[in-house]
């Protein structure tokens, strides 16, 4: 147990450290306005890659999964709340799955 506990705050330590020490490095670089532009981008390319097999492997059926993406890809797109994005998407699902079986 004890090995663990030094484990988890060593990796905490070496987390920390480096993202600490690169911000003190690089607080006085300034970036190229097109690599600015470009790392805006990142943070929604990897939520995308990160929810979208999510999305599809949600359900038993792919039929039922897909609706319920575009559903809340729809909604997201003409920007309803997140609350509503979500029951969107969960109640196209579940209406889905129970009007096909």
């Amino acid at each position: 147990m004890k090995q663990l506990v030094l484990l988890i705050l060593g990796m905490g330590f070496v987390t920390y450290s480096s993202r600490m020490l690169s911000m003190v490095l690089l607080q006085e670089v300034s970036l190229h306005p097109f690599l600015q532009r470009f790392l805006r981008f990142i943070p929604y390319a990897a939520l995308g890659a990160l929810i979208f097999p999510g999305v599809l492997t949600s359900t038993s059926s792919l039929s039922s999964a897909a609706a319920g993406g575009l559903v809340a890809a729809g909604l997201a797109y003409f920007r309803f709340n997140l609350i509503i994005v979500v029951f969107g998407s969960i109640s196209t699902v579940f209406l889905w799955q129970l009007l096909m079986q």
